[in-house]
């Protein structure tokens, strides 16, 4: 480091940079020494005064030039460099001053000691307390009326949405999934039924006997509404497990054919009876027994309640009196799923026909 004093007496420190020979801006070679005089001694005499345009001899020498054979040597004047101008060395830069200010005008903005209307304030430091220190975000935490409120309101709406969500998938089971199930035992109970009617019939030779009585959850026989392009297999029985998954016949109700009232029950699914009420009087309903098909067509459609049984007497709606003519009735639940009413259909035998005849004209 070299030191440079400054003609108005302020000690400037400044850090030199070392200037090789590649990086002078210029090289400064030495002027040749003149030679000797030859001539007579010159007589030393009082020192010159002082001349204008000369500085005066009190001076220091300007410093001394280094020839280039030592390029190691700094060979450039460094100027002085003053107290504002340390921020080009790598100094922290002056602050700046302040603007002035019109007088009366404020120098800062107001710092706000109170919160606003609506603000919490809590604390960044944990706060000593009698059972310990009370952790930061225990404002936060704590729970709050609103917060019970919200918190309640927030489950009932997850149960409720959860209770929905079931109510849906059960609805899509009993419209679509059970289709496919009672499709699966119908194709089986009409195996069944099949091999049935292959049989001998024990009424018929020698010695006639009588037809034994069907049981519970047997095919008795086959179930056709060709305006919905539906056929069921038939089945003994009324009960839930003989009705899963076929119509169920009364059994107390007339058999196919015979006098009086042939009485069938059915699930409203889209599998069973679920389009049920889309019969009108005239629409026919065919029934296939081992022997003969019977045509029915539809008089009568109503709704009725649960307790109203006398719609599966043999004269429906008017039960204890004598039957005259051959009748068919189809009873489900109404409305589609729920079953709070009974939809009833009626319908009278209009002709019979040999099943070996083939299919009738009205199944197409």
């Amino acid at each position: 480091m070299s030191r440079h004093r400054a003609t108005d007496g302020e000690d400037q420190t400044a850090i030199i940079p070392r200037v090789t020979e590649e990086s002078a801006p210029r090289a400064v070679r030495p002027s040749p020494r003149p030679a000797a005089p030859t001539g007579p001694p010159v007589v030393p005499g009082p020192p010159p005064g002082p001349v204008a345009g000369r500085p005066p001899a009190d001076l220091p020498p300007p410093p001394a030039r280094v020839p280039l054979d030592r390029p190691e040597t700094p060979t450039a004047i460094i100027p002085a460099v003053s107290s504002d101008a340390t921020g080009l060395l790598g100094a922290v830069p002056p602050v700046p001053p302040k603007p002035d200010l019109p007088e009366g005008a404020a120098t800062a903005a107001p710092v706000r000691t109170q919160p606003r209307r609506g603000e919490r304030v809590v604390k960044l430091r944990p706060e000593q307390t009698d059972d310990g220190y009370k952790s930061v975000y225990s404002e936060l935490t704590r729970p709050t009326i609103g917060s019970r409120i919200r918190a309640g309101v927030r489950g009932v709406g997850e149960l409720l949405i959860t209770l929905g969500v079931i109510v849906l998938l059960f609805a899509a089971y009993e419209v679509w999934g059970t289709t496919a199930i009672i499709g699966g035992h119908q194709d089986t109970l009409g195996q069944q039924l099949d091999q049935q009617w292959d049989q001998p019939d024990p009424t018929v030779g020698p010695t006639p006997s009588a037809s034994p009585k069907p049981l519970a959850g047997n095919a008795i026989a086959r179930l056709y509404i060709p305006k919905l392009d539906k056929q069921w297999v038939v089945v003994e029985g009324v009960t839930q497990k003989d009705i899963r998954y076929a119509p169920g016949h009364y059994p107390s109700s007339a058999d196919p054919g015979k006098i009086g009232n042939f009485a069938v029950a059915g699930h409203r699914n889209r599998a069973t009876f679920w389009r049920l009420d889309e019969l009108d009087n005239g629409d026919v309903i065919v029934v296939e027994t081992k022997t003969q098909w019977f045509v029915y067509k539809v008089v009568r459609t109503r709704i009725v309640r649960p307790t109203q049984v006398e719609v599966v007497a043999p004269v429906p709606g008017e039960p204890g009196k004598k039957p005259t003519q051959a009748m068919v009735t189809l009873t489900t639940c109404n409305p589609k799923l729920d079953n709070y009413q009974r939809l009833i259909v009626h319908g009278e035998l209009t002709r019979t026909q040999a099943r070996s005849d083939g299919q009738p004209a009205e199944l197409g």
